[in-house]
């Protein structure tokens, strides 16, 4: 794994990305060499062709990314893969036709372009092929060792055995002899915890991940000694956020929170995040005038009622603000507590199709400006809907520290919440987001939201 944003990623997926960046522009290149011949010095050097390779080469990889090629559930699917490429690289020639439009400097010569994505196609089924295999040869693997059980670490053993990009082999378990548990599933106890020093030289274990259930009976010299030697010692919550970036609830303890490296939130990323927002949501509202304009005429004629829908939410330190949207159901709807659901009866005609755009959080541009929200951050719900699962959910205040977003870790990782379990989910990467709030973090996630956006998922 490695961290880029505060965030883990796969780093088995993040070299398949590197090395197709380079498959693109080796395409690019070899297809402009064998198009132009004796020419093609001339044209790549003096003429800005690496620059218009390099251009189209972000575009694809980028356009890539968005049609989900590097998912891990598609990466496995051969025919999904083929089906997903061919609509990148239309998307890619679109993008390109419309930036060459406007930015003749960067051009390519059309039968480059296409000569070029022929050419990545036939090395995008080889690498995506190897990769397939390279993430089947588990003696590549890096081997971990549970020391201690408990519902954190049965957790993260669910999560690894579901996902064989992550690279990580769980070859056993250390636990006293005494407890009730001798197998999980394939999982097999190796012995007591203080054979820890023995049993990793014997499995050939470079990562070592205790429960804090086990804190009690933890060998620490041992665990030491193999830390100074390069192991990996782990607390199974850590292993956990870095393989789902989200945080346990359901097994959490309440000191976790106190003894965290994160959620220390200092006020120069605060400043930093006002700031971000009030030059946004100016800049914002400039822009989307004309469009906000529309829908609400749109609104205005298609059904009786205002055109602006408020609501009381719940925000920073549990305080409570008025939340403006574009209406999208009909006047009343309100009153019943049912959550939005697909092709619901209470959306106007309007209404459906704005809120499958997004349009209809147009107006909360406004709340960002006034300091209500943010851009990014945890979704805010009704007071009512709040204090219910505040009581019910352990720790559910802790994501009223930061001020809620337009979008958030949670909304582009879990989607729309309906059931108790969601929000338990939900609340995982909130509190996820806000442990390891930072700049880099929110740019990603604004990232993300754009391919929800264009894509028009998770909307209801």
């Amino acid at each position: 794994m490695i961290r880029l944003f505060r965030v883990y990623f796969p780093s088995r997926l993040l070299l398949l990305a590197a090395l197709e960046t380079i498959l693109i522009s080796a395409a690019l290149t070899i297809a402009a060499a064998i198009w132009f011949g004796s020419d093609a010095e001339l044209r790549l050097v003096y003429e800005n062709g690496f620059a218009g390779i390099a251009v189209a080469t972000g575009i694809c990889v980028l356009c890539m990314y968005y049609h989900d090629l590097y998912n891990t559930m598609v990466i496995r699917n051969h025919r999904d893969v083929r089906l997903r490429a061919i609509q990148a690289f239309g998307t890619t020639c679109v993008i390109l036709a419309l930036l060459y439009y406007a930015f003749p400097a960067v051009r390519l010569n059309r039968g480059v372009v296409v000569f070029g994505l022929v050419l990545t196609g036939v090395g995008l089924t080889g690498s995506r092929t190897l990769f397939v295999r390279f993430n089947g040869w588990t003696h590549l693997n890096q081997r971990t060792m549970l020391l201690g059980r408990g519902p954190v670490a049965d957790l993260l053993m669910q999560q690894i055995e579901s996902r064989p990009e992550l690279g990580i082999d769980i070859v056993g378990y250390l636990e006293r002899a005494s407890a009730p548990n001798g197998h999980v599933g394939a999982l097999k106890r190796l012995g007591e915890p203080e054979e820890v020093e023995q049993l990793v030289v014997r499995e050939r274990v470079s990562r070592v991940v205790f429960s804090a259930d086990a804190a009690s009976s933890l060998p620490i010299e041992s665990l030491l000694r193999l830390k100074a030697n390069g192991v990996v010692v782990q607390d199974a919550t850590v292993a956990y956020e870095s393989v789902t970036g989200q945080v346990p609830v359901s097994s959490l303890r309440p000191t976790w929170l106190l003894f965290s490296d994160g959620f220390r939130i200092s006020k120069t990323r605060l400043l930093y995040k006002r700031i971000a927002a009030v030059v946004g949501s100016l800049v914002g509202l400039v822009l989307s005038a004309p469009l906000m304009a529309l829908v609400a005429l749109a609104v205005r004629l298609d059904s009786p009622g205002p055109v602006i829908f408020r609501q009381q939410r719940v925000g920073k330190d549990g305080k409570r603000f008025t939340i403006y949207k574009f209406r999208s159901m009909r006047v009343g709807s309100e009153r019943d507590p049912r959550p939005a659901e697909e092709n619901d009866s209470r959306f106007t005609r309007v209404g459906r199709w704005i809120r499958q755009m997004r349009l209809d959080e147009l107006p909360q541009l406004y709340n960002i400006l006034r300091g209500d929200m943010c851009f990014v951050g945890p979704r805010p719900f009704v007071p009512e809907a709040e204090e219910f699962l505040a009581a019910t959910i352990p720790m559910y205040r802790g994501r009223w520290a930061v001020r809620p977003g337009a979008t958030g870790w949670a909304q582009i990782q879990r989607g729309y919440c309906a059931t108790l379990q969601d929000n338990i989910e939900k609340l995982g990467f909130d509190l996820f987001y806000i442990e390891n709030l930072s700049m880099g973090l929110d740019f990603l996630i604004l990232f993300q939201t754009v391919k929800i956006l264009l894509l028009g998922r998770g909307a209801r």
